[in-house]
């Protein structure tokens, strides 16, 4: 900066924003916060020699990258980004299983209404399925559940535990 303002860090650290100033482009007076929280988490000294370390054209996404993770620190001091991740996967987890109980009951219900045809006539051994009528068992996935012939399908019977909450 050298001139008007000094930077967010210089501002904080309380000393004159010279003409080089690493953080001048990448900390505006403008915006303090940024500053103060990266500065909180890593420390100044520690950002200056990471924005020194990087080619010009890779630190503008470096302070972008240290101050998510500044921010996701501060909200989680163990975890950091690691713990944000990891709950968006559970997420997203949990709703593949929510996915494939609506494309099972989905096949229920299509089962129910169109018979299943197989080419081979129902007395051959690879016909699972008796014609116009439902298996006797369906398979989910891995899991060894079954949907019984009352066409009943619970969400307990397929995962081991409620899903609705």
């Amino acid at each position: 900066m050298g001139g008007n303002s000094p930077c967010a860090s210089c501002k904080l650290l309380r000393r004159r924003c010279a003409r080089d100033c690493i953080f001048a482009p990448y900390f505006p007076s403008d915006d303090s916060q940024k500053f103060a929280i990266v500065h909180k988490v890593f420390g100044a000294s520690n950002v200056s020699k990471m924005l020194q370390e990087l080619p010009v054209h890779q630190r503008a996404d470096a302070v972008s990258s240290l101050v998510y993770e500044a921010n996701a620190r501060v909200r989680d001091p163990v975890y950091g980004c690691v713990g944000a991740i990891s709950y968006l996967q559970n997420q997203v987890s949990e709703l593949q299983m929510q996915l494939a109980l609506a494309q099972a009951e989905i096949l229920c219900i299509q089962m129910q209404n169109d018979p299943v045809m197989l080419p081979y006539p129902p007395d051959h051994p690879k016909s699972y399925f008796l014609q116009n009528d439902l298996p006797q068992h369906l398979n989910l996935a891995s899991s060894g559940n079954v949907i019984h012939r009352d066409h009943s399908l619970k969400i307990e019977s397929i995962f081991g535990h409620d899903m609705v909450s």
